[in-house]
């Protein structure tokens, strides 16, 4: 099974996190491409895992997912934005 997702990376103190919104999995790295790779590692055994504990059905549902087709589709992804608000 192959399931798309959105990867958000930041840098905060020279540490590249990377955090996946759907799933609310999240790892790091030293550099963009090893927060990359670790967050599809992280992403697997995450996936894994539920799945042997019988409840990445209903994980996938409550993030969005839709089964169609004996495939899970990600939810549709519309727009990403950087927006500030002020505080009095």
């Amino acid at each position: 099974m192959n399931l798309g997702f959105t990867v958000r990376i930041l840098k905060e103190e020279g540490t590249f996190i990377a955090h996946v919104p759907e799933l609310d999995v999240s790892s790091c790295g030293d550099t963009e491409a090893d927060a990359r790779r670790n967050i599809a590692d992280a992403v697997q055994g995450f996936l894994e895992t539920a799945k042997e504990q019988g409840t990445l059905s209903e994980i996938l549902q409550e993030a969005g997912y839709r089964l169609e087709n004996g495939r899970w589709n990600e939810p549709e992804l519309v727009g990403v934005e950087h927006m500030s608000v002020g505080l009095r």
